[in-house]
């Protein structure tokens, strides 16, 4: 069993649907072509996905499943000239994302439309990176 495999087996209190969003996230991260997922465990600060595009900067989004009172939350962060925020549902961090300016969405339960957002989100950045991708949650851009 791979590490993150047997991470997110061992996660077995979720009585918010973090774990469903994290790992419906995960999914459309993997749906990425000419991207890579890798999974960094910094245990017990955090666990981390990173979309990795195949050139140019080092991630296309981060997905941090990080603990406050007890309670696991996802930090989703983006560059922040990769995506738009339509809704101002995230937060700008200046110098945020390997330091550069970043923006970064919390999720703290498996919300419908709060994850649909975030997909959107990832989407979009990896159009900024001109990545395809094939899951069902988005549309291809035909022009690229």
């Amino acid at each position: 069993m791979s590490e993150l495999a047997a991470f997110i087996d061992s996660w077995t209190d979720d009585p918010n649907g973090v774990k469903k969003a994290f790992v419906r996230l995960k999914t459309v991260l993997e749906s990425l072509q000419g991207a890579t997922v890798n999974f960094v465990p910094r245990p017990p600060a955090s666990y981390s996905l990173r979309a990795e595009p195949h050139r140019g900067r080092p991630v296309i989004t981060m997905v941090d499943v990080a603990t406050l009172d007890g309670e696991r939350f996802l930090s989703v962060c983006f560059y922040a000239d990769t995506i738009t925020d339509p809704e101002e549902r995230g937060d700008l961090i200046p110098g945020g994302l390997l330091s550069q300016d970043g923006y970064c969405f919390d999720l703290d339960s498996g919300e419908a439309d709060d994850v649909a957002y975030i997909e959107a989100r990832i989407i979009e950045a990896a159009n900024a990176f001109s990545l395809p991708e094939d899951s069902p949650c988005g549309e291809v851009d035909e022009e690229d």
